[in-house]
């Protein structure tokens, strides 16, 4: 444990990236070596960097409706981890949010990863974690995913029950979730179904 939290104050600290990022360096992220759900998120935006808080936003709003658990239960880190694939904001362009920085995954996700051992569902929010998860597991296992969000999401009975592909729940996807009922009428029936059977179990 004391390893673990010499890690996170090794993050915390990061500044591998500093000259790229408009706000500077503030990583945000949300870990406990007991959590079972891992949220494998993309980067925080303006408002997370300003509160410090993973998806204080309206994004988040959307995302704890689809797990159907409360504010106080998504922000226990006991049971759910929050790691973006960049942790810090980087920006936003004419099109919304920058990508993540590409420094930081390398950096330290391998390792603050390997201290969570209770993880039973890793939830892929966005293309970004997508992509870079799906690569590692093409790497280990040969699988190879669909070749777009839309694709990876349609599948999700492959990963099932261990991974979820989540399009990103920001206000930005409304159209693709109008174009594709399916998602909530199939994938998130299980999903909160499975999210409640982990927390509430005891191991």
């Amino acid at each position: 444990m004391d390893d673990f939290i010499s890690l996170i104050h090794q993050v915390r600290r990061c500044t591998l990236c500093a000259e790229h990022l408009p706000l500077g360096p503030k990583p945000v992220f949300q870990l406990h070596e007991s959590a079972r759900i891992l949220i494998a998120s993309q980067a925080p935006g303006r408002r997370v960097h300003e509160t410090g808080v993973p998806f204080d936003d309206p994004s988040g709003n959307r995302l704890r409706e689809w797990l159907g658990v409360s504010r106080e239960k998504f922000y226990d880190s006991r049971q759910i981890a929050i790691l973006p694939m960049g942790l810090c904001f980087p920006g936003t362009g004419k099109s919304g949010d920058f990508p993540p920085r590409p420094e930081c995954a390398p950096a330290w996700r391998s390792e603050l990863l390997s201290y969570l051992k209770s993880i039973r569902l890793t939830l892929l929010v966005g293309q970004y974690a997508q992509a870079y998860s799906f690569a590692k597991e093409k790497e280990e296992s040969g699988r190879k995913p669909g070749a777009s969000l839309t694709e990876n999401i349609r599948a999700w009975r492959e990963f099932w029950p261990d991974v979820v592909p989540l399009p990103h729940p920001s206000p930005r996807n409304n159209l693709w979730l109008k174009r594709n009922p399916w998602f909530m009428e199939e994938v998130i029936p299980a999903l909160r179904e499975r999210v409640a059977v982990i927390l509430e179990s005891d191991s």
